[in-house]
């Protein structure tokens, strides 16, 4: 992988990682036009790192939540009285609103980085759930703020959040989705979607990290790759805050179908490989 190669994939990552149109299955697709082998172990480690970046972005932007959550969190654990605050609580909301991904992704690692990694997955996925965000835009009621969030939605989201293994589901798209059809509004539901990304992309960073740096890739990109991921992912994040306020997620799902169609076009007429 060259340096350039790096910089395309980092910016990728970073438009794409909090965008419900799937992070990976875009890496996937960058990666297959520059001519990397996609299923290649070094490859889907140093898109799996690179995701540093994107995790350094949404917790700088997001720090004054972050920081307060954790703090009411600690001083709950520490005093009974403070226990029955929502800043306490939502402390536990992230905590186990991450655990099913991180055991579904560690137990199925092998799947995820192996069988899985091929453009039909991705195409067939991005089209799919391209349906469901549609159906909780149009069906979710849209009524609740972060703060009238329960334990069940945190539950709910997080259970959500591993479909997102599959290459072209999107891991903010399926927590925003699950969050939409809980009756949260289409803030609180990006918002707890970057704050159970959080705990899920450090656990697949900080796992892939030994493979990214001993495989073929090279510490160069991987640091290149991390630095405008972490960019291009601020600036991200701060959009996609402003865009879901006043406008419908229904835009993505489109942008989604579309791309699939193109990829499955591609590989129908063997323009392209699966891998």
């Amino acid at each position: 992988m060259t340096i350039w190669d790096a910089i395309i994939l980092g910016i990728v990552e970073g438009l794409t990682e909090f965008l419900p149109v799937s992070s990976t299955g875009h890496l996937t697709i960058a990666s297959k036009m520059l001519g990397q082998q996609i299923d290649d172990p070094a490859i889907t480690a140093f898109t799996a790192v690179i995701q540093f970046g994107a995790i350094a972005a949404v917790v700088l932007f997001m720090w004054k939540e972050i920081r307060k959550y954790a703090v009411a969190w600690f001083r709950g654990l520490r005093h009974p009285e403070y226990r029955g605050e929502f800043d306490h609580r939502m402390g536990w909301f992230v905590i186990v609103g991450s655990l099913p991904i991180c055991i579904v992704g560690f137990l199925a690692r092998d799947i995820i980085s192996g069988p899985l990694r091929s453009m039909w997955w991705v195409a067939v996925s991005l089209i799919v759930w391209s349906f469901f965000m549609v159906a909780a835009e149009r069906l979710g009621s849209k009524s609740r703020p972060l703060e009238k969030l329960t334990l069940v939605d945190a539950i709910v989201m997080g259970l959500v959040q591993c479909l997102a293994l599959i290459p072209g589901v999107s891991r903010s798209g399926a927590t925003l989705v699950g969050g939409l059809f809980r009756g949260l509004d289409r803030v609180a539901a990006t918002r707890m979607a970057f704050l159970l990304g959080i705990p899920a992309l450090v656990g697949a960073a900080v796992f892939e990290l030994p493979h990214a740096l001993g495989g073929e890739v090279g510490l160069a990109p991987v640091v290149v790759g991390t630095l405008v991921s972490f960019v291009v992912g601020y600036a991200s994040v701060a959009w996609l805050i402003r865009f879901v306020a006043k406008h419908s997620i229904e835009i993505f799902a489109f942008y989604r179908i579309l791309l699939g169609v193109v990829i499955l076009i591609l590989l129908a007429t063997s323009t392209i490989t699966a891998t």
